[in-house]
């Protein structure tokens, strides 16, 4: 099994290059996980308060239900991924069983910012897109999947989306074995990532610096 790690800034090609891979590969070889599966509920907080919250912080995830799923699976053991509503904020009390096949796609913002997800990861991909088109793409998307209003997007971007961006999401690029661009075809991206898993089967993890990440 590899696990291959997706991260990259909103609407930079994440999710695109990851069901291109499933293409590719074929559906039943690859199990896709979003990471926004792993959004802590927030069912106690009233909706109000739910709408100001920071999703682009790492404190807004289980991280640590994330890593344990990621460890189940390449102990060859299912898992049930959580379930999450984005025009509530809630959980789900459905799940989705993700079976342990021979590629699982983590896609995240900040899939590559925790040290111990990272050691789990047998590659790491960074997508990276210009900010004018990241930006397009999430409104496009929020105001077509999510019914939100121009106005929200806009304000939400600038409040966390793009602060939480420039500190937590981009300093991850540096610990991607391959970064792709999310802006051009989704084809030669695709057949970077394949050459990538092919190229990191037994090869030891290691930083920028020639250190074991840790």
């Amino acid at each position: 099994m590899s696990i291959v790690g997706i991260g990259g800034g909103t609407g930079a090609g994440k999710t695109t290059l990851a069901e291109g891979i499933a293409e590719r590969m074929g559906a039943t070889n690859v199990a896709i996980i979003p990471q926004d599966s792993y959004y802590l509920d927030r069912s106690s907080m009233p909706l109000s308060d739910r709408r100001k919250s920071n999703f682009d912080h790492p404190a807004a995830f289980d991280m640590d239900l994330v890593i344990s799923h990621v460890e189940e699976l390449k102990q060859g053991r299912r898992i049930e991924r959580p379930v999450y509503c984005y025009n509530t904020h809630t959980r789900s009390q459905d799940t989705v069983t993700i079976e342990p096949v021979s590629v699982v796609v983590l896609e995240g913002i900040l899939v590559l910012h925790p040290p111990r997800l990272r050691r789990l990861l047998d590659l790491r991909i960074y997508v990276d897109a210009p900010d004018d088109v990241r930006f397009i793409r999430r409104l496009r998307r929020d105001m077509r999947e999510r019914n939100r209003t121009v106005d929200e997007v806009i304000e939400q971007y600038y409040d966390t989306v793009r602060p939480m961006h420039v500190k937590f999401v981009e300093p991850t690029r540096v610990h991607a074995d391959r970064v792709i661009s999310g802006d051009g075809g989704v084809d030669a991206a695709v057949e970077s990532v394949l050459a990538g898993i092919a190229a990191a089967s037994g090869i030891e993890r290691k930083t920028h610096d020639g250190t074991r990440d840790g």
